[in-house]
């Protein structure tokens, strides 16, 4: 869409926060350096055995394949496989001379313009933010977005460098690392480190590395965001039938329930909402999943061990779910300033409601993609016990505890400074 259509996508987003009256997390999605076919006069079919000329744009010939970023060309070797959509075509890589590559045809299909095309394991020699993101990005922040999307990340550089970019703007969106690249497995923790979050983008991933190994990897990386703190974002074809059907597959069920068991922060809907005929139904059939298989996961049913973290504010985090644990407290209430307390409570997966607390505007949205966190707005307080009070009586007021509940609350005693975590606290509400 165009940029007037996402600015009006947006104003719709923050209607129905205000209607809902709970924050939402708006997130833009950059392309990234996303290699695609070029411009065709009309799809072209291509069936095995047939041979074509994969060229980047500026050394294609009539009848060649052309495809952008043009670097493409120079980077093939004899032996490699090139997948076009999503892996529905593949060709194979027979000779390299001038920038065009001789291709055999191993699996035909339609080849249409704009298609991706993927060539696995092959490092391309571009920035990972293109002209075009950087046009998308200075629009983006202009919309106030919460979260920004990086596609096609290969290396924590990567994802310093959006950050810069965030910074240079005075923007205070949190950075998503989507992993659909071989590249970016290999280097997983470095990137976890440096971003706020992960999106599983299984589209890309499962051309990349198979199908077949995409579900352990999904675990994996969903693993590896819970050792980080980070939020973990599941997504790509998870009811994709509903594109057309008001009801999944038992199999797309299955992969939505098991995507939570692994310990997803959240799943998402793509074509199902964004072009489908039944986009509601899809929403609603997501959330039932969801709502029918969280109560069987159990306390820190999927962290190791050897995964407990080090600093004071974790260390806090895992005494106070451990508390309400063993109090049976009614919820867990985190008053925060960035949401970074929140998170550390979210990743051991408590089974109380985790309510978080703020002034913070920009906050408030980050913790929107959270698990099992509600964040509800407070006024700024003036000091610690103020704080306290006014984080139970929001939490009364929303429902969520009653008067003469057991509840827990950890914060830091120095009011509304950063990383300042130090008390855990057992009241009645």
């Amino acid at each position: 869409g165009t940029h007037e259509d996402h600015a009006e996508s947006a104003r719709l987003i923050r209607e129905a926060q205000k209607s809902a009256g709970r924050p939402l997390a708006l997130i833009a999605d950059l392309q990234g350096p996303k290699v695609r076919i070029g411009e065709l006069e009309e799809p072209i079919t291509v069936r095995p055995g047939e041979h074509v000329v994969v060229a980047g744009e500026d050394d294609a010939r009539d009848g060649d394949l052309p495809v952008a970023p043009g670097v493409l060309g120079s980077v093939l070797e004899p032996g490699q496989d090139v997948f076009i959509a999503d892996g529905r075509v593949r060709l194979r890589v027979e000779k390299v001379e001038a920038g065009r590559a001789r291709c055999e045809v191993v699996t035909g299909g339609l080849i249409e313009e704009h298609k991706g095309v993927n060539v696995p394991g092959v490092p391309l020699p571009v920035p990972s933010l293109t002209e075009k993101d950087l046009s998308d990005l200075a629009f983006a922040l202009d919309l106030g977005v919460d979260y920004v999307a990086q596609s096609f990340v290969r290396s924590r550089a990567d994802v310093a460098a959006l950050r810069a970019k965030l910074e240079e703007a005075g923007s205070q969106a949190w950075v998503i690392a989507k992993v659909e690249l071989k590249e970016a497995i290999s280097v997983l923790d470095d990137i976890l480190d440096e971003a706020d979050a992960v999106m599983i983008a299984r589209g890309d991933l499962g051309v990349e590395i198979g199908v077949a190994e995409v579900p352990l990897l999904q675990k994996r990386i969903i693993l590896a965001a819970l050792e980080h703190g980070k939020p973990a974002i599941t997504a790509t074809q998870m009811l994709e039938t509903m594109v057309g059907r008001p009801e999944p597959t038992r199999a797309e069920a299955s992969d939505v329930a098991n995507a939570i068991l692994d310990g997803t922060s959240a799943v998402m809907l793509s074509a199902e909402t964004a072009v489908g005929q039944y986009p509601v139904e899809a929403v609603e059939t997501m959330d039932r999943i969801a709502r029918a298989v969280e109560p069987s996961l159990g306390y820190r049913h999927q962290l190791p061990s050897a995964s407990e973290a080090p600093t004071v504010g974790r260390a806090m985090s895992n005494a106070a779910c451990d508390l309400a644990e063993a109090l049976g407290a009614k919820a867990i209430l985190v008053p925060t300033f960035t949401g970074r307390t929140a998170s550390a409570v979210a990743r051991l997966r408590p089974r109380r409601p985790i309510v978080a607390l703020t002034h913070v505007t920009v906050s408030l949205q980050h913790m929107a993609i959270e698990w099992g966190v509600t964040p509800l707005e407070i006024p700024e307080s003036a000091d610690v016990e103020d704080l306290w009070g006014q984080s139970i009586e929001a939490a009364r007021k929303a429902g969520i505890v009653d008067v003469g509940d057991r509840i827990v609350l950890t914060a830091g005693t120095a009011v509304n400074i950063p990383g300042s975590t130090n008390v855990i606290k057992v009241e009645t509400a």
